[in-house]
């Protein structure tokens, strides 16, 4: 893993990033050099998160809060460099009157859920990458990643998580086919399992041997963002561990994950 400034200058935006795989990306980022802004609701406006992290509040369902928040980056920047879009929607209350809903099959679902990842996440990541994707297009150059899931091709829990994140995968293509001219590469990426507070929370009952840290998908992240050849990639699906192997870094512990292949989840 490079490390010290090789991203310095750069200027990256994690959506959803003050927590989970959200702060172990914009970490790792920072830790390459990168001038990060995390946006999320959580965020504390202006409040150094660590060294190089900036929050910017805004709920990422109301279209004024988000351009605000476009806009001061671009006041407080020269234009963003990398577009990480993690915001989702859709994983909270699992429990509803004490029943576990997530694996229930379509016809039992609450119908938030879909509204959720949609508004939240999918919705989310097209109008961040329109507000991200103008000033990339004018400089000629640009990084936007999708975080996505083998639930894309895969039934994994239930009916609405597949359409959403097959949903995020199609937006990624089909943006790489916009702006691949204007030399603008856009991805999806994958994690494998992430140790995420809530996954620690039930680790008791989960094989973590092959699980990463929430900064190995920032290192890959970090990887694609330093290669002068990233476009090469533009609108694909990648594997953070597959990116690893690659690109020749190891995960925080000095692991290197198994990368996962869609007959594996």
């Amino acid at each position: 893993m490079t490390t010290g400034n090789a991203l310095d200058g750069r200027v990256a935006v994690v959506t959803g990033g003050t927590f989970g795989v959200g702060r172990g990306i914009a970490r790792a980022l920072a830790q390459d050099g990168a001038h990060v802004f995390v946006t999320g609701r959580s965020a504390i406006d202006g409040a150094p998160i660590d060294d190089r992290i900036a929050g910017v509040r805004c709920d990422h369902r109301i279209d004024e809060e988000v351009t605000a928040a476009f806009e001061r980056i671009a006041g407080e920047s020269e234009g963003i460099d990398i577009l990480v879009n993690n915001v989702w929607g859709g994983y909270e209350r699992m429990l509803e009157d004490g029943v576990f809903t997530w694996g229930r099959p379509f016809w039992e679902q609450p119908l938030w859920r879909w509204d959720a990842m949609f508004s939240a996440g999918v919705r989310a990541h097209y109008h961040a990458s329109q507000l991200a994707a103008r000033g990339m297009v004018a400089r000629k150059r640009g990084l936007i990643v999708n975080i996505s899931f083998w639930s894309a091709q895969k039934h994994i829990a239930n009916v609405a998580y597949g359409v959403s994140k097959a949903a995020t995968d199609k937006l990624t293509a089909d943006m790489a086919h916009e702006l691949r001219p204007h030399g603008v590469a856009a991805l999806s990426l994958y994690p494998g399992l992430v140790r995420t507070e809530k996954v620690m929370e039930a680790a008791a009952w989960l094989d973590m041997t092959n699980s990463e840290s929430p900064e190995f998908i920032g290192r890959a992240i970090a990887a694609l963002a330093r290669d002068p050849d990233v476009i090469r990639h533009t609108g694909t699906v990648l594997v953070a561990a597959q990116v690893a192997a690659d690109y020749g870094f190891t995960d925080i512990d000095g692991k290197r994950p198994r990368p996962l292949s869609l007959s594996d989840v």
